[in-house]
């Protein structure tokens, strides 16, 4: 990457490119494209795709920077507002999501003393001053199901038929396979296994999700949960297979265990 950059420096020294600030009427297209990438130093810092480490806290806190510096700048900028709120509710739950012993805690069963009060009403702040503007977007549909999470008294309490209705907007809004994944998980925790796994089902055969260990991972938690243990055992040691991030491996061979000693 270092290599990349210093030749498209010299590339730009070279043809000098000026450096020039875009028109009012290219900001809207480059604007989702910065929040992307945020959004995506985000997504590496929260859960790492490989390596010891579930969270590595200086790109989440690097995002978080980024995010609202881009509000500062366009303040107006609705979606800005949703990503950071997104990424400030995500955030407010890091310590919780291992335990002393660096194992993976699932949401469910998080310690929610442990969740950051001040991140939290910070990232609501800003979730409500995205919605205000009446300009819905996929950061703040996000940063919506993340609240629902947040709010709720303890897992058992989650509202999961609202969250499933709001991954269907986000499928509406901004359809991808991934959010197909999440709107068939969230189905499946409202109204049952095999409701989840019908939506489920067709994700397996598509190319893009192959080797998605997500996928895997919510296949054999619904399998489970429907009582077909023999497919849930394949599913866990495919998502095993795919697994490049050793907290989360860690915590899938568990669950498998757990499931084959049963």
């Amino acid at each position: 990457m270092g290599k990349r950059i210093v030749r498209a420096k010299r590339k730009i020294a070279d043809a000098r490119i000026p450096y020039r600030v875009p028109a009012g009427e290219e900001l809207p297209g480059r604007v989702r494209g910065v929040l992307r990438v945020v959004y995506l130093i985000f997504n590496e810092g929260y859960s790492a795709s490989e390596g010891d480490r579930l969270v590595r806290g200086e790109l989440c806190d690097e995002a978080i920077r980024l995010g609202r510096l881009v509000c500062e700048l366009m303040p107006d900028e609705a979606e800005a507002w949703g990503l950071l709120g997104l990424m400030l509710l995500h955030d407010a739950r890091s310590a919780a999501r291992v335990d002393g012993h660096g194992s993976y805690v699932a949401l469910q069963e998080q310690d929610r003393s442990l969740w950051d009060r001040d991140r939290i009403r910070e990232g609501l702040r800003a979730l409500e001053r995205a919605v205000r503007s009446g300009r819905p977007g996929q950061y703040q549909l996000q940063a919506a199901i993340t609240a629902l999470h947040i709010q709720a008294s303890d897992g058992d309490a989650t509202d999961w038929a609202q969250i499933a209705e709001l991954y269907g907007a986000l499928g509406r809004l901004n359809p991808s396979p991934v959010v197909e994944l999440n709107h068939a998980a969230a189905v499946g925790f409202a109204h049952g296994a095999k409701t989840g796994l019908e939506l489920l089902e067709p994700l397996l055969s598509d190319p893009a999700l192959e080797r998605y260990q997500p996928l895997h991972a919510a296949h054999a938690e619904l399998l489970k949960r429907a009582g077909d243990l023999t497919g849930a055992v394949r599913a866990y040691e495919r998502a095993i297979a795919l697994s490049a991030n050793a907290v989360e491996r860690a915590e899938l061979e568990r669950r498998l265990e757990t499931l084959t000693a049963g």
